[in-house]
């Protein structure tokens, strides 16, 4: 009886944890997505010779629009397989490719502006990298 009791007490400890794991994981996603949402749709919308004179380095402006693409398709891929439980397998991959992003974003920000500016895009990097770990459990759905 008292090994009963102490397994319920890890399990109910466990799935203490796995909550609050899980809760931060939705967080971190949710804002990630945002963010990536906000600067996929902005390279989408904004024109193009608006977007280029506003660049440190200048980038062909098919490839702004592809990072946008990616950016707003990265976003949704966070949040949609989750929230529909449907390929879930599909949100740490999503986080893989918006990491891929921000290795660009960060080098590409501390050759032309300075270290201080690329922790931004670092930071971003580093937490997609948390929700690709902490997702890699997905399994198909």
């Amino acid at each position: 009886m008292k090994s009963t009791i102490s397994m319920n007490m890890a399990n109910a400890k466990t799935s203490r944890k796995g909550i609050f794991k899980s809760a931060g994981l939705w967080t971190t996603q949710v804002l990630i997505a945002l963010v990536f949402l906000f600067a996929g749709s902005m390279k989408l919308l904004t024109p193009i010779d608006v977007l280029l004179a506003q660049m440190a380095l200048p980038l062909p402006g098919w490839f702004v629009q592809f990072i946008g693409v990616a950016e707003v398709a990265g976003a949704l891929g966070l949040i949609l397989p989750g929230l529909f439980r449907i390929r879930r397998d599909l949100t740490p991959l999503a986080a893989c490719g918006l990491i891929l992003i921000m290795i660009g974003a960060t080098i590409i920000t501390a050759i032309t502006m300075d270290v201080v500016s690329a922790l931004f895009p670092l930071l971003l990097g580093l937490l997609c990298t948390l929700v690709a770990y902490g997702r890699r459990g997905w399994k198909l759905a």
